[in-house]
C-alpha cells in the first residue's frame, strides 16, 4: 500500500525561458530586408556621388549620407542575427556512433 502525502496545495511558480521565441523570428524576419533596402540606399547614395546614377532623394541631412545608411544596414542586420539566435538558441545535432561508444567507455562499466 502506497500512501501520498501532501503538505502544501499552494501552486509553484514556475519562470518560462523564451517565451517570445515567434516574435522574435517574426521581428528578425522582417529585420532583414529592411537592412538590405537600407544597404542598397547606401550604394546608391555612393553611386550617385561619383556620378553614376540618378541624383539620391535626400539632398540634406543626416540620412543623405552612404555611411549612415551602410551603419544602419549593419545595426539591423545584427539585429536580426541576435533575435535569430534567441528565437533559435541551438540547433539539436544527431549524436553519432562514436560518441555513443565513448560515453560507455568513460562510464565504467
Amino acid at each position: 500500500m502506497v500512501v501520498k502525502i501532501r503538505l502544501s496545495s499552494e501552486t509553484r511558480v514556475r519562470q518560462k525561458r523564451r517565451k517570445n521565441k515567434h516574435v522574435a523570428l517574426a521581428t528578425a524576419a522582417l529585420l532583414t530586408p529592411a537592412a538590405v533596402m537600407a544597404c542598397v540606399l547606401a550604394c546608391w547614395r555612393l553611386a550617385a556621388d561619383m556620378n553614376a546614377a540618378g541624383q539620391f532623394p535626400i539632398p540634406s541631412g543626416i540620412f543623405s549620407h552612404w555611411q549612415i545608411w551602410l551603419a544602419l544596414a549593419a545595426s539591423l542586420q545584427f539585429c536580426a542575427t541576435a533575435l535569430n539566435r534567441y528565437g533559435k538558441p541551438h540547433a539539436i545535432l544527431p549524436k553519432s556512433v562514436d560518441e555513443q561508444e565513448r560515453k560507455l567507455a568513460d562510464s565504467g562499466y
